[in-house]
């Protein structure tokens, strides 16, 4: 059954506050300013002032001389958010956040996940794994995470996405991934879950679609193998780019070879979205993403 993902907020020292606002002098200035004010130290800074769209993006990890709870801290921090006019998260550093992956028959980026969070290498919990297919079922159940079949079809499709959104509610799901899930989500779902989905392709999109792509790849002699991990939107394999994997490769490998690169730079790709995603390096600006690594 579903956890209750609410409870009493753990207190904690160490915290990340992300946000973006407008450009204008005395940003920095006033969340120092803040920071000192809480007896707070700073730990790791980044910061992006875009030109061309007028955008400031910043991202601090500090640490506290006492414990606080992230409720008291955001409750001292919206004076200072509403003043600079930010869109802004203040979460412990610490803090796992809650994901469910979409699959359907190919299991390589959903083993990497799974292995991933299970060794607290990846601040993530995988509460459920959802699948138009039962093929991953036992790879989720060994590592003791619910599983969820839902078959689509064109005509169940509506009822498959509604009840897969009464999971996300009642799992308490913050991000949900699609680990080489081979259904489109139609628009109200993508829009349903704006900013919190993230797909995983590989690179020869759009230029090899349809089956086989990596066997269509050899027949073209293809000198790079890569993969694409983004947001979705309602523009299919072309929603705000995350994290991207290229692997050269030559005349010598076989498609097979093609297949076993792909999936590497598949779960390369996708794991960097995942953990830069839940650690808050990850903005939204219009159709692109800023990455504070």
């Amino acid at each position: 059954m579903p956890g209750d993902p609410e409870g009493a907020p753990s207190p904690a020292t160490d915290f990340i506050l992300t946000f973006k606002c407008r450009d204008s002098l005395g940003i920095v200035q006033a969340v120092a300013t803040f920071l000192l004010a809480q007896e707070c130290y700073i730990v790791d800074i980044k910061q992006f002032g875009d030109k061309a769209s007028g955008e400031f993006f910043m991202r601090v990890h500090f640490t506290a001389q006492e414990e606080f709870d992230g409720g008291m801290l955001r409750e001292r921090f919206g004076p200072v958010a509403g003043d600079w006019g930010m869109e802004w998260r203040l979460e412990p550093h610490s803090r796992r956040q809650r994901i469910l992956v979409m699959v359907s028959k190919y299991e390589h980026c959903l083993n990497d996940l799974l292995v991933r969070a299970r060794d607290g290498d990846l601040p993530v919990e995988i509460v459920a794994v959802v699948s138009n297919h039962p093929d991953t079922a036992g790879l989720a159940e060994w590592h003791g995470v619910p599983f969820h079949l839902i078959p689509v079809t064109p005509e169940t499709k509506p009822e498959a996405e509604t009840r897969l959104l009464e999971l996300v509610d009642a799992y308490g799901v913050e991000l949900v991934v699609l680990a080489r899930y081979m259904q489109v989500l139609s628009d109200g779902t993508t829009s349903r879950l704006s900013g919190r989905a993230i797909n995983i392709h590989h690179s020869f999109l759009p230029s090899f679609k349809g089956a086989r792509p990596y066997h269509q790849a050899y027949e073209r002699g293809v000198k790079t193998v890569g993969a694409t991990a983004h947001y979705v939107n309602s523009e299919l394999d072309e929603g705000p780019i995350i994290s991207q994997q290229v692997i050269e490769v030559d005349h010598t490998y076989t498609p097979a070879d093609l297949v076993r690169v792909g999936k590497d730079a598949e779960c390369r790709a996708l794991t960097n979205a995942v953990r830069w995603h839940a650690e808050g390096r990850v903005i939204l600006s219009g159709g692109r993403t800023v990455v504070l690594r």
